[in-house]
Formats: C-alpha cells, sequence, structure tokens
C-alpha cells in the first residue's frame, strides 16, 4: 500500500500518516540539495574557464577549483542520510520541530530547514534523556533510503506536551509507551517511569569503565545502548570522532537489524562487524561444531598457538634432518655447525619478541654465520668491515633464503593456523606440548580446502600477535614518504613566494602541496580502522556479549585500550559453547574494578501470557536468573500445536499466522539440526540475510537480537537436546512480540506444559 493509502476500514494508519508528513519535509530539503550541487557545479566550471596565465592566476584558479570541488564533494556525499532526525522542542515563544542531519540546510529565504548533527542547536538530539529532556517533547528517528522515508520511531519525553494529532501518529516503541500511560491503574504510570529510569541511567553513565547492560528479552537493552552511543559522541566528541565507535552483533543479520538506528551516531562511521569480521581479510560466517568451538574458545588455546610458532623456529635438525646447515652457493659449500644454528635460535627466543621481529636478529646471525663459513671455504680471513657487504649478497641468493626460511620463516596468522589445524602431526606434538590430550588435538583438526569459522577468528588474531610484523619495510616506505612530502611541499612553497601568494595567508605550502599529491579522497574513520587491526577505538559496543568466549573477549580488548565499552547482553540467553556464565569472570581479568553492571527488568513488548511460558523454560535456562516483568497483557495465548515428524501441514499452519498478523513479519525458528528440514518444508521462506521477507525461517543462533510479530517454533525437543538447548528455547519463545506458536513433533516437553491442553 503506497503511503498516505487508506487501509480498507477507509482510514489511515498513524504510521503511514506520519510517513506521508515526513516525506514532505525530506523531499523539499532533497530538492534544495540539487538546486545547491547544480549551483557549486556551476561555480566549479566557471573556475576552470578563468584566465590561466601567470602563476598568480595559476594559484588564484585552482585555490577557487579546490574549494568548489570540496563544496561539490562533501554535498554529493550526504545522499544518503542527509536527515535522520527530528526533536520537538518548546520554546518561550512556542513549539518548534528541528531536522537534525549530516548537513546544514537553508531554503531560498535562508530559513533553516536542516541542522547539521553537529551544531549546538542539535545538541538536545543526542543529549535529552528521560531524566533530562532539556526541552524536547518528542524525539524521532527517521530512516531515509533513496530518498524515501521508510521506517520512523518516536520517543517522547512529555506526552501532555503534543497535540492531540500529534499523539495519534505516535510511531514504534512510543506508541506503545503512550498507550501504556494511558492504562487505567496507576500501576502502568509506574512502569513507564521505570523504563524511563533504567534507560536514563544507561544511556548518561561514564565514558570510562565497562558498563554492562543486563537485560532479559524486550527490555530494550541494544536501543538503550546504541542512543548512549549517539549521546557519548556528542558529549565526548573529540574523543571519539578521531577514534571511531566498533559495535560488535552476533550475526550479519542483526547488524542489517540494527543499521538504521545508527545512522544517528553522525559522520564517525561507526564500524559494525561481527566477530567473525574483525580480523582484516576474513569473513567468518559458519560456526564450529559445539566440542570444537568450547575448545577454540578456551584461552589455554593461547599456549596452544606459542606452542605452534616455537614448532616453526627450527634447528637444521628439525628442519632438514641433518645436524648442521649445509648451502650450496655458486659451486661452493657452506656449512654452518648445528651448535651455532641451535645458540641462535635460543637467543632469538629469549628476545621475547614477536616471531617475525625476532627474525631480523635470526636472520642476520645465521647470514653471517655463512659469511664466516664462506671465508673459510675460500681459505681467506674473515673481515668485519665488510660483513654487511657479503650479507647482502649472499641473502640474494635463493639457496640461502630457503635455508633460512627453513629455520625462522616469516608466517602470516593464516599460514600459520591453517598450517597447524590440517596437519595431524603437527597437531599431536605442539597440542602435546601444550597440554592438550590427544583426543582434543585430534578435535581440531581440518581439511586443508575448509573455510574459517567465528571461533577462528580470535585464533587468527592472537597468532598475529604472536607473530608481529617486521617493522623495518614500514619505516622506510614511512621516510620515503617524508621525504617525498617534503620535496613537494619546498616546491610548493617556491610557487607561493613567485606568486606574492605567501605573506597575504592564502595558503600555505603544505596544503597546496596536499591538493596535488596523488592518492585519493581521504579514507573516513571506518574505513581506516576497518583495514587496521592495531586499530584502538575509542568506545565498543559488544550486543550478545553473552555469546563471546574467553578467546574472543581477548580480541575484543586489543582494540579498545582504554576499556570504555558498553556491554550488553542477557546471561540467561547464553547458547555458544563457550559463552559468559557470569559477567565479573568474563570482564573483570580485563577492567579490574571497572565493571559496572546495570539490569533492565521491565519488558515492554512481549505479552505477558508469552513471558509466562518463557518463564518456565527460564528456570531451568539459568536458575538464578530472573524474568523481566512485562507490561502487556494483550494478544492471542500462546499454543502447542502436533506436526507429524515430516512437516505435513507446516506451510497451512505459517500461512494462518500470515493472515493473523496482517502485515506483520513470522520467524519459524529451529533447532540447527531440523533447519533444512524446515526450509524444504517451507520452500519460499526466507533466510537470515533476507529479514525484509514477511516469513523467514531461522536457528535460535540467528535469531538472537531479533524480534517478530509472530513466531513458530518447531520441535522444541530438537532444540533442547543440543548441549545449553534450554537457553536457546528461551531465545527462540520470546522473539514474539504478538502471537506465539509452538509446533511439535514429538510428546510435548515437560518445561512447556503450560502449553498443553
Amino acid at each position: 500500500m503506497p503511503v498516505g493509502q487508506s487501509d480498507t476500514s477507509g482510514t489511515v494508519s498513524p504510521e503511514r500518516a506520519a510517513l506521508a508528513a515526513e516525506q514532505g519535509r525530506v523531499d523539499a530539503m532533497y530538492t534544495r540539495l540539487d538546486e545547491l550541487r547544480d549551483r557549486t557545479a556551476h561555480r566549479l566550471a566557471a573556475a576552470h574557464l578563468q584566465e590561466r596565465s601567470g602563476f598568480a592566476a595559476i594559484v588564484e584558479r585552482e585555490s577557487r577549483a579546490y574549494e568548489h570541488a570540496r563544496e561539490r564533494a562533501r554535498l554529493g556525499s550526504v545522499e544518503e542520510g542527509l536527515c535522520f532526525g527530528r526533536i520537538d522542542i518548546v520554546h518561550d515563544d512556542g513549539p518548534e520541530a528541528r531536522y537534525i542531519g549530516r548537513i546544514g540546510l537553508r531554503d531560498a529565504e535562508y530559513e533553516t530547514i536542516l541542522v547539521d548533527w553537529r551544531a549546538p542547536a542539535a545538541r538536545p538530539f543526542y543529549a535529552a534523556t528521560p531524566g533530562d529532556p532539556q526541552g524536547v517533547i518528542r524525539r524521532r528517528h527517521l530512516r531515509v533510503r533513496r530518498r524515501r522515508v521508510v521506517g520512523l520511531d518516536d520517543e517522547v519525553f512529555d506526552i501532555d506536551g503534543l497535540g492531540a494529532d500529534d499523539r495519534r501518529r505516535l510511531v514504534g516503541e512510543a506508541a506503545l509507551l503512550s498507550s501504556l500511560r494511558s492504562g487505567r491503574t496507576g500501576r502502568m504510570g509506574d512502569i513507564v517511569a521505570t523504563i524511563q529510569t533504567e534507560q536514563d541511567r544507561v544511556i548518561r553513565a561514564r565514558l570510562d569503565g565497562v558498563l554492562v547492560v543486563q537485560g532479559g528479552p524486550g527490555t530494550g537493552k541494544t536501543v538503550a545502548a546504541l542512543h548512549r552511543a549517539a549521546y557519548l559522541l556528542y558529549t565526548h566528541r573529540h574523543v571519539l570522532e578521531r577514534r571511531g565507535v566498533l559495535v560488535v552483533g552476533p550475526n550479519p543479520a542483526f547488524l542489517r537489524y540494527i543499521g538504521d538506528v545508527l545512522p544517528s551516531l553522525g559522520e564517525t562511521d561507526a564500524v559494525m562487524s561481527t566477530l567473525g569480521g574483525l580480523f582484516p581479510g576474513v569473513s567468518a560466517h559458519r560456526h564450529d561444531p559445539y566440542p570444537v568451538a568450547a575448545l577454540k574458545g578456551d584461552t589455554r588455546v593461547v599456549d596452544l598457538l606459542r606452542s605452534a610458532v616455537a614448532d616453526r623456529q627450527r634447528t637444521p635438525r628439525e628442519a632438514f634432518g641433518a645436524d648442521d646447515l649445509v648451502v650450496e652457493v655458486d659451486g661452493t659449500t657452506l656449512t654452518v655447525p648445528g651448535s651455532t644454528c641451535a645458540h641462535i635460535v635460543r637467543t632469538a627466543r629469549g628476545l621475547r619478541l614477536a616471531h617475525n621481529v625476532a627474525r631480523r636478529y635470526t636472520v642476520t646471525e645465521l647470514l653471517s654465520a655463512l659469511a664466516r663459513a664462506e671465508a673459510e671455504a675460500l681459505g681467506r680471513p674473515f673481515q668485519r668491515e665488510d660483513a654487511r657487504f657479503v650479507r647482502e649478497r649472499l641473502w640474494s641468493e635463493d639457496p640461502v633464503r630457503e635455508a633460512v626460511d627453513a629455520l625462522w620463516p616469516v608466517l602470516t596468522p593464516q599460514a600459520l593456523l591453517r598450517g597447524l589445524l590440517t596437519d595431524r602431526d603437527a597437531l599431536s606434538r605442539v597440542g602435546a606440548r601444550a597440554g592438550f590430550s590427544p583426543d582434543e588435538a585430534a578435535l581440531l583438526h581440518r581439511p586443508a580446502d575448509a573455510d574459517w569459522t567465528v571461533q577462528d577468528v580470535p585464533l587468527l588474531d592472537e597468532a598475529a600477535e604472536l607473530l608481529g610484523r617486521d617493522e623495518g619495510g614500514r619505516r622506510a616506505r614511512e621516510r620515503r614518504a617524508a621525504a617525498e612530502r617534503a620535496e613537494e611541499e619546498r616546491y610548493a612553497q617556491g610557487v607561493l613566494e613567485f606568486t606574492g601568494l605567501a605573506d597575504e595567508g592564502v595558503l600555505d605550502a603544505a596544503t597546496l602541496a596536499a591538493r596535488h599529491r596523488h592518492g585519493g579522497a581521504d579514507l573516513t574513520t571506518a574505513e581506516r580502522a576497518g583495514a587496521d587491526r592495531e586499530w584502538a577505538y575509542g568506545h565498543v559496543i559488544v550486543d550478545e556479549a553473552q555469546e563471546l568466549s574467553p578467546m574472543a573477549w581477548r580480541t575484543v580488548m586489543r582494540r579498545v585500550p582504554t576499556r570504555s565499552l558498553t556491554v550488553v547482553g542477557d546471561l540467561a540467553q547464553t547458547g555458544s559453547a563457550a559463552g559468559a556464565v557470569s559477567w565479573t569472570g568474563a570482564l573483570e581479568p580485563y577492567a579490574r574494578g571497572k565493571v559496572h553492571v546495570e539490569r533492565l527488568r521491565v519488558n515492554y513488548r512481549t505479552p505477558a501470557p508469552i513471558m509466562e511460558v518463557a518463564a518456565d523454560v527460564l528456570r531451568e535456562a539459568a536458575p538464578d536468573e530472573e524474568p523481566p516483568e512485562s507490561v502487556r497483557e494483550d494478544g492471542a495465548p500462546p499454543r502447542a500445536v502436533p506436526l507429524p515428524a515430516d512437516l505435513d501441514g507446516l506451510a497451512a499452519l505459517v500461512d494462518g499466522e500470515r493472515g493473523r498478523i496482517g502485515e506483520g513479519k513470522v520467524a519459524v525458528i529451529t533447532a540447527d539440526e531440523r533447519v533444512a528440514a524446515v526450509r524444504a518444508a517451507l520452500p519460499t521462506a526466507a533466510r537470515a540475510e533476507e529479514l525484509e521477507n514477511d516469513v523467514v525461517v531461522l536457528t535460535a543462533t540467528e535469531a538472537k537480537g531479533l524480534e517478530f510479530d509472530a513466531v513458530v517454533v518447531v520441535d522444541p525437543q530438537a532444540l533442547l537436546a543440543a548441549p545449553r538447548g534450554a537457553n536457546d528455547l528461551y531465545v527462540a519463545l520470546t522473539r514474539a512480540t504478538r502471537r506465539l506458536t509452538v509446533a511439535h513433533t514429538g510428546p510435548l516437553p515437560a518445561v512447556l506444559r503450560r502449553l498443553a491442553g
């Protein structure tokens, strides 16, 4: 149905009416943007046609052209995300609707139609909280794609400050909270106040330290954490804008799901990644089987990797099966005693440097030993003053390089880990040194052509730390680049002095030189950070953090040395093999005394009848955890439906759910081993990467962090059979916001007895 069109009752839904109204305003912004782009393009063309004779004219022309080109690029860069927010704010002279975007815009009469997110006037959009609304009545997030307003979400700070028409047009969570506030009992008003107080504490918590947001299903912990990031970004812009914000989610579907919220973070270009994408050049989506994942998540793997690195630092006996190092160079046999090689290897290990860094010492010492051997073989004295020349000459010989590489090779994390996991003998040898049993070592073996798994990424990151990089080449490149910049700036300074512009302050030499330097546009923070494994972020948000293993936490913590994190999760929903069982146990080793836990206890999305069923499962999954308190009593009661083992009738059941919810979305959730059969029974259903479809089939792991109007849980007994099956079933049951159906192919599990009858 087109935006603004009436439904079958002849009325326009509040959301469609609001979308239509906002579309008109956004259209006006894009019209003005197009006008400014055209004007800038004409000015740029005119600048190119300016008089070209004389150095002064050339510099002036290029300066004007450069400024117009910059403006054109600036206007071109905001096509997506031009406007992402609105605040309704009260002044002494009345209310104002203020729109917030990536740049500021004025109309032809110089009236502001869009406020730059960095401007003081935009501050309330980021800083307003339920405890301190700063005059804001409502904050609205706009989701705009290809110039079309596709979604809205309201946060209301003062429902009484909105007019009747605006109250009718509330959308998103605000519409629900508004209806709760209008409940007939005083309890509803208290609940809304509780929600606001809880989220205010999360949003305004200090930047430093680790803030844990522990909240059950429907408590809004993810949205609160993202709003916190926006608040921190504005309040601590000088820190976070330069270093960026990293958001780590449990799966790609979740990142797409929250992607509509993140434009409010502004121009910092927050980096969004799953754990499987945190190592540059690797994008892992597949998970290892439970026993393998548990083993790879254990920090004992660090000892395994250290042993694997040491295994590649070899003596001639270990590398070639010979006592001495023997190399043929130009018909001359060079021999270095095995004892000398062993001493070099022991000394290099004793330096306690990363493998590739220590290689520089090893190569130098081995080449020096070979130079002495060459002098001895040729019957001439070894001259120390000629040692550098001789080493360089020997290093150019392929046999020498091959021999040295066999003793102490340059290693990449990928080569080290793949070589280890695909070699049974190496696993057995290295595993024994690291204290792994033969069965454990065998469990890690896999085929040579296997793709990287999510659990491999922390191992690759750990390997990168152990291997390090030989900085000699990088420093040489930096020295060359600095020399080139200095030469360019000297030339530019000569041009400025010749033209007489040096004293006018129009340009400096560094700016003029930079304009002519090749290399294209500057990279964004996100692009630079995403490509740099050693990037230090200003703040990190980890969602569904209970899923991270101890090895995964090591990977995350390397990226935020200041230990400024917002950790979001629910221990009751832990399903991964090496996931958290307590927040202090997972985080205190990295930020001792700096871990603060805030608990969200109010569930304002999941109806109470559904949560009652889920609470029975919670008592088995996590007996020490309390279910969040639901404030909604509406919706159809959850039900159990028997199905045959071949799932005949599942398609009709799902079609029925679609019909009952109208325009909403249905998720069919099942165990990993049953997902293929469920997809075969629902051939038109989408997968996790296609959440925009009406029906999607997911595993419990893929469903984490998501929610749907209706959920059909297929074969709960198969879910319970997993090592943390009760946790997985709890996740599956709590994804529903309106309707829940449990389709069982055998007896209904005892934990779901509330649905019997």
